[in-house]
């Protein structure tokens, strides 16, 4: 009996040792291929670049002309690059606003790789980008990273899209049998520091979602300071069409221009 249990405690540690060491790979999951040039995938979308603050020059999409003479600063998940959100850009575009789609490093042919660190400094440079009136649109994971630029840089406008209150509620979501609190390095906070954003704000999130759930998304809506939006997408899971490009999320977006 003795000996199996230490056995057991051995795998327990091997395990929990491998999920320490590898937890980037499971949280960030780029698709590093080079997109196409933006012209290519959108109308009136050409190739901008940017450096940040750590010297990573870092490629993105920006699509202007819009005749709202506002911008949609979109901040994606943890997965795919620029070209999965090109429909999204697109709807925006419809519009008539002006869309800067960011990679961060490590996604999209952009060096380097991922971290909570990393992808504050990516968003801060992008928003050095954007000129006149701006709505941070953050999904998921990017919605970490919009609120923490919010914060220190309020925007016009704040879209949320599938956030949850801090990374570690999502993980012990979806990794029930680790002790996720204790082992994460990056934390990715959104309710706590949303308590201080007093500016216009829309939180966007499906009914059936399985790996965020609706109920801490609706707990984000909650801590928001400012005056808020929140709109539950019916039978929309976390990767449908819906909360790509559907019609309740970008007029929660129109919304949120006025």
């Amino acid at each position: 009996m003795i000996k199996a249990a230490l056995a057991l405690l051995t795998v327990v540690v091997v395990l929990l040792a491998l999920a320490w060491v590898f937890q980037r790979r499971l949280i960030y999951l780029p698709d590093r291929s080079p997109p196409p040039p933006a012209a290519a995938v959108l109308p009136g979308a050409r190739d901008v670049a940017f450096t940040t603050s750590d010297g990573l020059r870092l490629n993105a999409w920006h699509v202007t002309g819009g005749r709202r003479g506002v911008t949609v600063l979109v901040a994606g998940g943890n997965a795919g690059n620029r070209f999965h959100r090109a429909p999204l850009a697109a709807a925006l575009a419809r519009e008539g606003f002006d869309v800067l789609l960011m990679d961060y490093r490590g996604y999209g042919g952009n060096p380097g790789s991922p971290s909570e660190e990393g992808l504050s400094r990516d968003i801060r440079a992008a928003r050095a980008l954007v000129k006149g009136p701006v709505i941070y649109f953050g999904e998921s994971l990017g919605a970490a990273v919009v609120t923490a630029l919010a914060v220190e840089d309020p925007p016009d406008g704040l879209l949320l899209r599938s956030p949850f209150t801090d990374l570690a509620a999502a993980g012990r979501h979806n990794y029930p049998y680790l002790p996720v609190g204790l082992l994460l390095w990056d934390r990715f906070p959104v309710a706590g520091p949303l308590a201080s954003v007093r500016v216009p704000t829309a939180v966007v999130y499906g009914s059936r979602d399985t790996i965020v759930p609706p109920s801490l998304s609706r707990t984000v809506a909650a801590a928001a300071a400012g005056p808020v939006t929140e709109v539950e997408v019916e039978g929309a899971g976390h990767n449908d069409r819906a909360l790509l490009d559907g019609p309740e999320l970008i007029a929660a977006v129109v919304a949120l221009a006025g």
